[in-house]
């Protein structure tokens, strides 16, 4: 056993407490009342940026995520920021050029972030090098994470070395990133003497609590010579979220470990965020308590609430356990990548894919190609050549550090957002999320951002309304699962379209429904139901991205005509015969549902 030293605590309550939660969706109205009160704890650092905060606020809550890192850096003054950053990845689901990772490192550090914690979801260091060397060169920490995971290949001494190579890049610490909850207290243990066997860096422990074991496995690290862990506020903790803040300062109090800090101050800053929970309930995890599951099919909480509500949305919420079941045997395929952003959503959608078509690969999307090509980088174990022959054909597989095979991007950028970005912000903004960011920016010139449940009628100032004040209820059942409707409001018909304002299961929606003969998809959609090969379909609801053959065009099998996004990942719809487009029924950015004709073929 080490010797006793006094732990130092992280406090995630501001990004991934409630992006466990609460599906990221807390304000910074609600973050800036108690910021006061979190800047006297002493907390070692603040974790308040990164992860999805940056997507939820452009694409949810209509804030702009760098004025809010700005205002919460102005309110803690005296704790440090820190924030989590996917390697090449940054914020989004690619990786993007050096010189977009050193701009946004370097940004970030300039608009309040101290504490950098650098993780790439395949363990690949490659993928850290450019974060790191930007992380320094700014004069802030950087800490060099290992995605925690389970399998064949991942051994500790794997991790070890891992951590070594992190070591000789010069990061600050190294932080065990547990983002499903799979740590045991003795593995734990184990992994934290060899990794303090080798290195002298700060050893951290972050840990997700859905196997109900984060406590005790932070009470081992300790013992076994971790110098810090990462908490959650009380009223904001257990679950898929972290071991409670409150229940370790009092575990460790009046021994050699104590944390120093404020019991009665932090009961006090719980409370407040017991209420602000109440705010945002329909966004709530469904899964809440202790679940085991995890140490089987390794979902990450956030993943967990994901799938369920993508699953809601294919109408098939009641087939979640055989993704649950199938998401272990695509990770195999893979060669048992870690399951946290992007190869979480990687693994997670092909597999409900594979059990939605009732087939599995019959849909292969975009992303697995891409990892199987390599361009996520080198997989920790070996994949199923058999998928990749499907997936890449006789496609050289990259060996090389991915991002080397990519060309500056800064000043392209700049030139496609052109005058929307008043900044070079906004400039990143957009390099992070293109669609979502450019909308973002034109709403903001506008005047129109509003949040999300939140949205007037179009082309009136007033809150849609019913006639008696009162909402309409009413109960449908889809595929055995009942949804209590309630509509709260109508607009008048705009552009031959009219909004209806609704709440489904207590969650706000917005519907727009248009005449029957209109040629989009969607409520009122006249596309006709495919009934032969040269149909071309898709297996599950989507939106359509390109559009990639034109009438008169000629196609071989198998060459792809459209592509589809669903559940944020892209896939290819194929033509299933040799023939000439006869007629293309979708355009960009129609919605398209499972067994409509979307081109036809002879």
């Amino acid at each position: 056993m080490n010797s006793p030293r006094k732990i130092t605590v992280t406090d995630t309550i501001l990004r991934d407490a409630h992006q466990s939660l609460l599906a990221t969706r807390l304000r910074t109205e609600d973050m800036l009342p108690i910021c006061p009160q979190l800047d006297q704890v002493g907390y070692w650092s603040l974790e308040v940026w990164g992860g999805a905060t940056f997507d939820a606020c452009l694409r949810f809550l209509k804030e702009d995520p760098w004025e809010r890192l700005r205002q919460l850096r102005a309110a803690l003054p005296n704790t440090r920021l820190q924030m989590l950053l996917r390697g090449q990845n940054l914020l989004g689901y690619r990786h993007y050029s050096d010189d977009v990772v050193e701009a946004f490192v370097s940004k970030a550090a300039a608009n309040g972030i101290d504490v950098f914690r650098i993780f790439d979801a395949m363990n690949d260091v490659r993928n850290l090098r450019t974060a790191i060397a930007a992380v320094k060169a700014a004069g802030k920490h950087a800490q060099g994470t290992i995605a925690y995971t389970t399998s064949p290949v991942h051994t500790v001494e794997a991790f070890v070395a891992q951590g070594k190579a992190m070591a000789e890049l010069g990061v600050d610490s190294i932080a065990i990133k547990d983002m499903a909850g799979l740590l045991t207290p003795f593995a734990t243990a184990e992994l934290v003497r060899g990794l303090k066997a080798e290195l002298s860096l700060p050893v951290f422990i972050h840990s997700h609590d859905t196997a109900g074991m984060a406590s005790m496995c932070q009470l081992k690290a300790i013992e076994a010579g971790a110098d810090h862990i990462d908490t959650a506020i009380g009223s904001m903790a257990w679950g898929t979220s972290h071991a409670g803040t409150e229940s370790m300062v009092a575990a460790l109090k009046g021994t050699p470990y104590d944390t120093g800090l404020d019991l009665e101050l932090i009961q006090q800053i719980s409370l407040y965020f017991h209420g602000v929970r109440k705010k945002y309930h329909q966004f709530e995890s469904e899964f809440t308590g202790v679940d085991t599951r995890v140490q089987v099919n390794q979902v990450p909480g956030g993943m967990m609430s994901n799938l369920a509500n993508q699953l809601r949305e294919q109408g098939a919420l009641n087939r979640i356990q055989e993704v649950f079941e199938e998401i272990p045997r695509v990770r195999a395929d893979l060669g048992y990548p870690p399951l946290v952003t992007p190869t979480s959503q990687i693994v997670g959608t092909q597999a409900v894919f594979n059990v939605l078509a009732g087939e599995r690969y019959k849909t292969i999307t975009n992303e697995v190609k891409l990892y199987l090509q390599g361009r996520y980088g080198q997989a920790p174990g070996q994949v199923n050549e058999d998928l990749r022959r499907q997936a890449i054909g006789h496609e050289a597989v990259i060996e090389v550090r991915p991002a080397d095979l990519l060309k500056p991007e800064m000043q392209r950028l700049r030139d496609e957002i052109g005058s929307l970005a008043s900044s070079e912000e906004d400039v990143l903004s957009f390099a992070m999320f293109p669609d979502i960011g450019r909308s973002f920016l034109e709403q903001r010139a506008a005047g129109t951002l509003v949040p999300e449940a939140l949205q007037p009628a179009p082309g009136s100032s007033a809150k849609p309304h019913t006639d008696e004040g009162a909402p309409t209820e009413f109960v449908i059942d889809v595929h055995g699962e009942s949804y209590r409707v309630e509509i709260t409001g109508v607009s008048v018909k705009n552009d031959g379209k009219r909004h209806f304002y609704l709440s489904l299961d207590g969650m706000p929606e917005e519907a727009v429904f248009e005449p029957l003969n209109s040629f989009a998809g969607g409520a009122g959609s006249q596309r006709r139901q495919a009934s032969h090969p040269g149909h071309v379909t898709t297996s599950m609801p989507a939106n359509v991205v390109e559009v990639l053959v034109k009438v008169g065009d000629s196609v071989k099998a198998g060459q792809p005509v459209l592509v589809s996004e669903a559940m944020k990942m892209e896939s290819e719809i194929q033509a299933a015969i040799d023939g000439t487009v006869k007629a293309v029924h979708v355009g960009k950015g129609d919605r398209v549902n499972p067994g409509e004709i979307l081109v036809e073929i002879e």
